[in-house]
Parts: structure tokens; C-alpha cells; sequence
């Protein structure tokens, strides 16, 4: 099976050809959609628009989402993960949102929630994005009544597609919503990680079966990041094939609670991982790789424009060049592990919001690099990014055909 573009006969919003992501993608019992706000496109004036309170917008963009599905064949009960980009605008009104989805798909998939700093409609305050597989999945635990510790709220945890297992998003906050260690970034980001292991060892996995570690973070935080290294060293990369998970890092001015210094996403699988580099030695002292495969899926690093083997950031400054740097790299990874634009199933795009307005030049080189079926895609603006030269960073995902492997 190849991965096919998700191509609603009816879809009020906005005519949706001609862009360089697709609505979602389906393969077989499995989909994903790209994120979705509320914005749909105002014919009088010949524009997108955005308005409507939290709850209405929440309500618009899982109607689109949910639509998408539908034309794939899959219902709300399909649903496995919901990832929310909230804005630091919107926060204040999630639980809006949060009942809104609630609403629609129960309390059955995983929720992952980003705080971004905002999000490229201006006006817009939530992005959903969707996984679903038929059936559903598999719940691996029911999300509880009353929040437990680390989470911003309660969660399921469930198994989608080829063994991946969503954990929702892990923040510093003890079972009694109280913060953990107040003003110590590293303390923090110890317990988070901790904490995402304790979830994954009530489903029977480790922190060695994590396939990527994204992590959020403050900027004040970037003076003391390094100090995470350690942490991670004693804590991942505990599995027989000493792979390390893919990760990334995104620099938001606050998070999803006052005090909360870092919140962390992690995904694992149920696959053995496997390593997947061409060849970067800058990778062998750290403890996250470029690429992991587990199953039939490339798990990758955060990508940006670095030199790989100076390690020098590139292009300072010009948001397009670093958008050039950044999917060649990407590309390049793919390359090596035998797979080509047209097996990329997700990227994720976050670009700093003080070069926003040199945004579409990314879109320009998506279209010069990629291809269709075109990746679901979800674009968020940042506050910053652990290197203060980049102005991009991207998180891929990709698919091996059903015959596929490491070249």
C-alpha cells in the first residue's frame, strides 16, 4: 500500500488544491490529517478568515478535521491521538476547547497539547490535528477521572497504527497541581521524563521503547539547556540496541502552567528500534538520533539548518535558505534509508514569529523538494529555537512501504 491524499468531494472551508501539504493522508485501516484551525475562506473579500470564541473556533476546526476523516472512511470512534496547538493568547479558554472535544470524540484517544506562541492566522487560537485507525486502536489505559501527576490533564494512553503508543503531554505538575521544583529547569525536565517512563511502564514498555522526545521549553531556559544531556543519558537509550529517540526542542514564552519550565511529548513504539544515520558523526556523542525505525515508520529528529559536520548554524537570517538547508537534510535521511518526499507522512513546522512575514518562502521550498500525495502538515509559531541563529525547525515522519527497510 502507498500513502494517498485524503480528497473530500465536499469541503466548505477553503479549496484545498494547490497547496504544499495535503488535507490527510489515509493508508489503509489508518489516517492522519494535517492541523486545522477555524479558518475558512471569506469569498467577498477573497481571503481566509478567522474569528469566534475559543469554543466556536475548537467547533469549526474538528468539523473540518472530522470531515477529512470521513472521506477517508473513518469516524470519531477511529479516533487514537488528538494533538491541540494552543495559543499563549488562547490558554486561558482551553477548557472550552477541551470541552468541545470531549463532546465529539469522548474521552477514549490520547491528548497532546503544545502551547505555541501563536499560530499563523493571527486571530486563530487552537490547530487540531488527528490520528485515527479503524477501530480505533487499542486503549491501553483509560484516562482517569482526576488528573495524576505530570499530566496538564486527564488522558488516555493508546496504541495506534505499526505498534506506536501516544503518551499525552507530560508537564511538571504533581498529582495535587502543584509545580515541581520551582525556577530548576533541569529538575524539572528530569521529572517529566520520569514521569513519561512511569506512564510507559504501566503499558508494559520503558523509556526504551521511546521513539522521539520533543520537548518545549522556555527561553531563559537555553542558557542551562545543556543540562539536560545528562539526564537523558541516564534515562533513554536503556534498551538492547542503545538507540537513543529521535527529539527536538521549541523555545515558547510560557507554558502550560505559571512556573512550568519545560513539558515534553513522547512517543514509543512496541517495534525494536533501529538507528537510522548516513552517516553524521555529530550523533554519536549525543542522546538523540537523526532517524529511528521502529516497525515501518522513520521517527526523526527536529531538523534546522545545521552543518552537519561543522555544526555550524547556516544562513542567519534568511528564512528561506534555512528552509532549503533544513528539508535537504531531511531528504538526505531519507535518502539514505531508501525512501524518497513521496513517503514522508507528517511534518511539523515551527518557525519563530519574529520571521513570520518570510513565511511563505517555505511553502516555495517545500514545492521545489516535496511532492504529492504532499505530507499532512502543521505549522506553529514559536518564541524561539534552542539555537538563536534558526528560524525553522521541522519534525518529520515517514512511512516504509509495506516491502520496505534500511538501505
Amino acid at each position: 500500500m502507498t500513502l494517498s491524499a485524503i480528497k473530500p468531494v465536499d469541503f466548505d472551508w477553503f479549496p484545498y488544491e494547490g497547496f504544499t501539504f495535503c488535507l490527510g493522508l489515509t493508508e489503509g485501516e489508518r489516517a492522519w490529517t494535517s492541523g486545522h484551525t477555524s479558518a475558512r475562506l471569506d469569498e467577498s473579500i477573497g481571503k481566509m478568515t478567522v474569528e469566534g470564541t475559543m469554543e466556536q473556533q475548537a467547533r469549526i476546526a474538528y468539523a473540518k478535521c472530522l470531515a477529512i476523516l470521513a472521506a477517508a472512511g473513518f469516524g470519531p470512534d477511529d479516533v487514537t491521538r488528538v494533538s491541540e496547538n494552543i495559543t499563549v493568547a488562547g490558554l486561558h479558554a482551553y477548557e472550552d476547547a477541551a470541552g468541545v472535544r470531549t463532546e465529539l470524540l469522548g474521552r477514549r484517544p490520547t491528548v497532546r497539547t503544545v502551547v505555541v506562541e501563536r499560530l499563523v492566522r493571527r486571530a486563530a487560537w487552537i490547530e487540531v490535528e488527528l490520528h485515527a485507525v479503524s477501530g480505533g486502536g487499542r486503549q491501553l489505559r483509560a484516562a482517569s477521572e482526576a488528573r495524576e501527576a505530570g499530566t496538564w490533564q486527564a488522558s488516555a494512553i493508546t496504541e495506534g497504527s505499526d505498534g506506536v503508543v501516544y503518551l499525552p503531554t507530560v508537564t511538571p505538575i504533581d498529582e495535587r497541581g502543584d509545580l515541581v521544583a520551582p525556577g530548576d529547569f533541569v529538575a524539572q525536565y528530569r521529572y517529566v521524563l520520569e514521569k513519561a517512563g512511569t506512564m510507559l511502564e504501566a503499558v508494559g514498555l520503558t523509556l526504551g521503547h521511546a521513539v522521539t522526545t520533543y520537548d518545549y521549553s522556555t527561553p531563559e531556559t537555553r542558557a542551562v539547556y545543556r543540562g539536560t544531556h545528562r539526564v537523558r543519558k541516564e534515562l533513554l537509550g536503556n534498551n538492547d540496541s542503545g538507540v537513543y529517540p529521535g527529539a527536538g526542542g521549541i523555545l515558547m514564552s510560557r507554558l502550560h502552567a505559571p512556573g512550568a519550565l519545560v513539558a515534553i511529548d513522547v512517543t514509543a513504539s512496541r517495534h525494536p528500534l533501529e538507528i537510522v544515520n548516513p552517516g553524521w558523526s555529530r550523533y554519536d556523542t549525543l542522546s538523540y538520533a537523526p532517524g529511528v525505525k521502529a516497525g515501518r515508520t522513520l521517527f526523526m529528529s527536529g531538523f534546522a539548518a545545521l552543518d552537519m559536520d561543522t555544526q555550524q548554524a547556516l544562513h542567519e537570517g534568511d528564512l528561506a535558505k534555512q528552509a532549503e538547508a533544513t528539508y535537504g537534510a531531511i531528504l538526505h535521511l531519507l535518502d539514505h534509508a531508501g525512501l524518497g518526499p513521496e513517503h514522508l507522512l507528517e511534518t511539523t513546522e515551527y518557525c519563530v514569529e519574529s520571521a513570520v512575514g518570510d513565511y511563505k518562502a517555505v511553502a516555495e521550498v517545500r514545492e521545489r523538494l516535496l511532492g504529492p500525495p504532499w505530507p499532512a502538515s502543521t505549522g506553529a509559531l514559536c518564541h524561539s529555537l534552542l539555537r538563536p541563529e534558526f528560524l525553522l525547525e521541522v519534525f518529520p515522519t515517514a512511512l516504509f512501504p509495506e516491502d520496505g527497510g534500511v538501505a
